[in-house]
């Protein structure tokens, strides 16, 4: 069945596509691979929002495995009633899709933020601070400015590469579990001819 199909397709993409948001999300933790600032609390407070561990991580990969689990060699069987099988299915996996949404949702808007904020770190005054957040982002655009912070090192490059890759990774499950949406109601509405083709295969 073409909908299952491509159900179990988009499944799959959302598994890496978690586990990409996880290490991302982990990695903000340890700018140049130090703890210290972790522990001294030297972090953007949206790293802390855990919006790629929870957001685009833990609340993608339930839709996930729905997903790959739609994907079946047979078409029968749900509630006992063989012709509504896979309409059933795909019907409910808009509900994981909304579970996606939600998550991946979550992950690019904190990742949004954190962009537009920026870092904290050592200025020239000597202070810990979000050196950029009165520049309403456009730090992003003057490259010549990120010297403004002494400590960690490379700290904004980080930041940015690390919440940027959180935003377009997010932004893609997003899009995903939107087509899943649609996939499943094509799926729920179509799924009974399909049914009453394969039946006499069941």
């Amino acid at each position: 069945m073409c909908y299952g199909k491509c159900a179990r397709c988009i499944g799959h993409s959302l598994v890496w596509l978690a586990v990409l948001c996880i290490v991302a999300n982990i990695l903000l933790y340890f700018p140049n691979g130090e703890t210290k600032y972790a522990s001294g609390d030297h972090l953007s407070r949206f790293v802390w929002f855990f919006s790629g561990i929870i957001g685009g991580g833990v609340l993608i990969f339930l839709p996930a495995f729905v997903f790959i689990g739609l994907e079946q060699d047979d078409c029968c069987g749900c509630c006992g009633h063989e012709n509504c099988g896979k309409r059933c299915s795909m019907l409910s996996s808009i509900l994981a899709a909304l579970v996606g949404i939600t998550g991946s949702g979550y992950c690019v808007i904190v990742a949004a933020l954190g962009l537009a904020e920026g870092p904290v770190c050592l200025d020239n005054t000597g202070q810990w601070n979000y050196t950029f957040a009165n520049t309403e982002g456009h730090y992003l655009l003057d490259s010549s400015t990120w010297s403004q912070c002494k400590e960690p090192k490379h700290v904004v490059e980080w930041n940015v590469s690390l919440f940027s890759i959180l935003l377009a990774l997010g932004g893609i499950e997003f899009i995903l579990c939107l087509i899943q949406v649609i996939n499943g109601l094509l799926g729920g509405i179509c799924g009974y001819c399909c049914s009453r083709q394969q039946q006499y295969d069941c």
